[in-house]
């Protein structure tokens, strides 16, 4: 028998079982997008190099090393096609680049590889019947490179998670509960009895609320597959009712699944817990970098955290909160763990939450991405936000058909005006304190983590909190509670804090200031002012302020550019946060930043493989990042439990869960300040990326960790 694996416990999986499993779960995978019978073709040859006598050698105990990755590779491309061979010569170590034909044989290109001299595998053939599958290509969008690159991809992702899948369940002698079988109709019931509770609204702003949710409702049901926008200005729901259209669209169409897209980690814990609160807990999964998914707190295996670690693995669960970073990197990713999940896009609904937050420099090739998954994969999409970025010109260049729906209803002229802007012009740090000191309760958004400090020690400290990313995340949502509860029992509450407090953190003050930013981050900010229209619009402000010029000379250009063109487009507007303003200004923006939306030339290097099959996968995923960190962590312990997690590192303990909580209670330092630190001998190293402080004076109580340059470092 030729075998595949072989177990701890003896038992043995021959090649050719696991080739049909893999098979028939690459088949399954790949349907909607119609690729089955080309990915049951992939599955069958994936491992046709195991059948080598060299590689017999290895799984029986002989300690060789052996390429079959490689060998399947050549045999698939001759009979399958390249798009096979890319599959195949990829599936343990990633996508490779295509190279050229210039490329010396063994080089680590896909040409390279198929000209390598590999272990004769020919005995396949005895077992296994290789066919050039019939299949059709998706349709072209653009000069077709990218749609082929990206076909290949979704291809690389049905063969890697069914790979998963089935030695998995050999090596472990049965299938691990993974994800949930609720149904799109489940869930939906579950949403329309949790929204039972809005239905005699006690003000003209929650009727308007439930109109913008029944309309959703309505537009989900009636509305075929295809790109939406949902324009709801802030306070106007929009979290409960884009998962309610999310839900009827998928019960009545048949989607499978709702991927929902948040900007930052920061709001991404109060979204997945409002969506347990309507659907349930056992539907809804979290992925981002700061869930664990370990033990419990008393150190036992917690059976709900291993189950949700597996449908991480390939997003195997009905509902999936996750970031756009996770997302889009995924999406030009080449590793397989990476890529495993993104047959799963396909046939289901995608919600981007503040869909103004797309990442700018990387926008044409994350819109191009969105656009595949609508028009070859039966994804429908949403961009959902009270700004919307006018992307609808981008999408039509694309293809004339993507043209995105409008889901929300017009709703009264000035129902959801609940502030009024004025631009105060520069400001000081102490006219800026003077004035805030003057509000029983006032809310100062920043643009640099030093201002936000600084302006903070100005202020007296009753009843004055500080946010920022120089606090551990566990810090930061202990001052939110804080300052929710005060705000709500009218005890004095200014806060002063940088951009994470800005885009979808539930919070209600009565008067907000804001450093000159993009229009976009004006009109966040003004969302955390008279959020429930408790106020009228003429008692409740958002005052927009230049700071002083210390602060602002050394901004990236990402940052100074949308203040630049917020300037520009609203020196003659009569309201800033009208539709064409907004509209405006984002037409303006891309138009100053031109191929600054296409770092790495993403799109043209694919579009350009077209012709040789030669598509640079490994080398665009090696730079594809959507945040450029360039800042290293140190570790807090400044709580009992960070203490208690301190030590376990201290004692070589490196577990991926203890990892993970390490999150909590980290900071991210800039190179200057991780330099000072070391220099004052702050930092115990743990990790390569990972240190000590050990320095407990360094944190403060109120504003975290203090570096001698004040972190001037801006928030990203």
């Amino acid at each position: 028998m030729y075998l595949a694996h072989r177990s701890e416990d003896g038992r043995e999986q021959s090649i050719l079982e696991h080739a049909k499993n893999v098979s028939e779960l690459c088949a399954e995978f790949a349907a909607p997008f119609g690729a089955e019978e080309l990915a049951k073709q992939i599955g069958l040859a994936h491992d046709i190099g195991k059948y080598s006598e060299a590689f017999q050698r290895r799984i029986r105990g002989e300690d060789i090393r052996v390429d079959h990755s490689t060998a399947g590779a050549q045999e698939a491309g001759r009979r399958i096609g390249a798009h096979a061979a890319y599959c195949i010569a990829g599936h343990h170590a990633g996508l490779p680049d295509g190279g050229g034909s210039a490329d010396p044989p063994g080089a680590p290109t896909l040409h390279g590889r198929l000209k390598k001299q590999a272990e004769p595998c020919g005995a396949f053939s005895a077992e296994i019947t290789l066919d050039s599958a019939k299949f059709r290509f998706p349709e072209m969008l653009g000069r077709g490179g990218f749609t082929v690159a990206f076909w290949i991809r979704m291809l690389f992702s049905c063969l890697v998670d069914a790979d998963y899948l089935d030695t998995e369940r050999f090596m472990q002698g049965s299938t691990p509960p993974r994800g949930s079988d609720l149904t799109a109709e489940q869930l939906r019931e579950r949403l329309d009895t949790y929204v039972t509770r809005w239905d005699a609204p006690d003000s003209e702003l929650n009727r308007v609320r439930q109109e913008i949710l029944h309309a959703c409702m309505e537009a989900g049901e009636k509305q075929a597959p295809g790109l939406f926008t949902l324009t709801v200005p802030t306070g106007g729901g929009k979290t409960v009712s884009s998962l309610a259209f999310a839900l009827h669209h998928a019960a009545a169409h048949g989607k499978k699944k709702i991927v929902y897209v948040i900007p930052y980690t920061s709001i991404i814990e109060q979204t997945a817990d409002k969506f347990r609160e309507v659907i349930g807990e056992d539907a809804v999964l979290e992925h981002h970098s700061n869930v664990d998914f370990g033990d419990d707190e008393n150190g036992a295996p917690d059976t709900k955290k291993e189950r949700s670690k597996l449908a991480s693995e390939n997003w195997d669960m009905p509902v999936v909160v996750t970031t756009a970073v996770q997302f889009f990197e995924s999406l030009f990713a080449n590793k397989t763990s990476r890529c495993r999940k993104l047959h799963n896009l396909a046939d289901s609904v995608i919600i981007f939450d503040e869909a103004q937050m797309l990442p700018l420099p990387y926008l044409i090739p994350c819109v191009r991405a969105i656009a595949e998954l609508v028009v070859n994969y039966g994804a429908s999409c949403i961009l959902c936000t009270a700004t919307q970025p006018a992307l609808d010109g981008m999408f039509r260049e694309i293809s004339p058909s993507l043209s995105p729906v409008e889901i929300a209803p017009s709703v009264p002229s000035g129902i959801f005006r609940r502030v009024r802007y004025e631009h105060l012009g520069g400001l000081s740090d102490g006219e800026l304190a003077e004035r805030l000191s003057e509000h029983r309760q006032a809310l100062c958004i920043v643009s640099t983590r030093k201002q936000a400090q600084v302006l903070f020690k100005l202020l007296s400290k009753d009843g004055s909190f500080h946010l920022s990313t120089l606090m551990t995340p566990e810090h930061r949502s202990a001052v939110l509670e804080t300052v929710r509860r005060r705000i709500n029992d009218g005890l004095p509450c200014r806060v002063v804090a940088t951009s994470l407090i800005e885009a979808g953190v539930d919070v209600d003050f009565p008067v907000v200031y804001r450093a000159e930013a993009g229009l976009d981050s004006i009109i966040q900010a003004a969302g955390r002012c008279n959020r429930e229209g408790k106020r009228s619009a003429d008692e409740s402000f958002v005052y927009v302020f230049r700071p002083d010029d210390s602060y602002t000379a050394h901004l990236p250009h990402s940052m100074k550019r949308p203040t630049e063109t917020m300037r520009e487009v609203t020196r003659d507007a009569a309201i800033i946060d009208s539709p064409e303003t907004v509209r405006r200004y984002f037409e303006t923006l891309r138009r100053y930043v031109g191929e600054g939306m296409n770092t790495g030339s993403v799109v043209s290097r694919f579009e350009a493989g077209f012709k040789a099959w030669e598509y640079p996968f490994a080398s665009v995923a090696e730079k594809f990042h959507i945040i450029d960190d360039n800042t290293r962590s140190v570790f807090i312990p400044h709580t009992e439990k960070a203490k208690e997690l301190a030590e376990l590192l201290r004692r070589g303990e490196r577990s991926r869960s203890l990892l993970r909580k390490t999150g909590k209670y980290s900071v991210g330092v800039y190179d200057n300040q991780f330099r000072e630190l070391g220099e004052r001998g702050a930092l115990e190293p743990v990790e390569e990326n990972l240190f000590i402080l050990t320095d407990p004076s360094l944190y403060d109580a109120e504003t975290g960790l203090s570096v001698p340059d004040g972190g001037a470092g801006v928030f990203a």
